[in-house]
């Protein structure tokens, strides 16, 4: 219980203050926000590591693909992936809900590394341009596409469907799609894996 407050308290205060530094740069290019992301996922690591003894295994980080383009569909388990995912990989973009936009300072940051947002089980102009807003993005950049494809925090042993527009992704895109998963069991785990193929 001691470990879990302490690593409650100093996760949070990390984020906070990571964010608050970041500050500034929502006024500059955007790759400084981008690399602040990045720090957001190393102390996520290190914060599970040091106060849970939650070991980050990661299995076929060879396979990952530098500096070309490819979409993630991953599994939501907790807020780890949020962080962890942007140190991982080449400062993916995330397609999120709306309301995470609308968060002061993170969903601030969010907006700025060109995360793109969709309102889940609504039909507006933006939802009916979600394909041309990636399509734009593919052609644009390199980094990769990160979405939760549940739309929301699942179970490890949950198989809840996919939502509609991971498959409309991949179908009209034709983009490289790995096969990525991850095991978390909250946060009296003691190994934390994510698998890419």
């Amino acid at each position: 219980m001691i470990k879990r407050i302490l690593f409650i308290f100093f996760f949070y205060l990390g984020v906070i203050f990571i964010c608050t530094i970041f500050l500034p740069a929502l006024i500059f290019p955007k790759k400084i926000t981008l690399y602040g992301g990045k720090i957001l996922g190393f102390w996520s690591k290190f914060c599970l590591e040091i106060f849970l003894s939650t070991k980050v295994v990661i299995k076929g980080k060879e396979k990952i693909l530098n500096n070309e383009k490819f979409f993630i569909a991953c599994a939501h388990q907790s807020q780890f992936e949020t962080f962890f995912l942007q140190w991982l990989f080449n400062s993916p973009v995330f397609i999120l809900k709306k309301e995470l936009l609308r968060i002061p300072i993170f969903g601030w940051h969010l907006k700025k590394i060109g995360s793109i947002s969709i309102d889940r089980n609504k039909i507006t102009k933006d939802n009916l341009g979600f394909s041309d807003q990636i399509k734009k993005h593919i052609n644009n950049s390199n980094r990769p596409i990160i979405i939760f494809p549940q739309a929301t925090r699942v179970d490890v042993l949950d198989r809840s469907p996919f939502k509609k527009g991971v498959k409309r992704i991949y179908e009209e895109l034709n983009i490289f799609l790995p096969a990525c998963g991850s095991q978390f069991r909250k946060c009296v785990a003691k190994k934390w894996k994510i698998k890419i193929k």
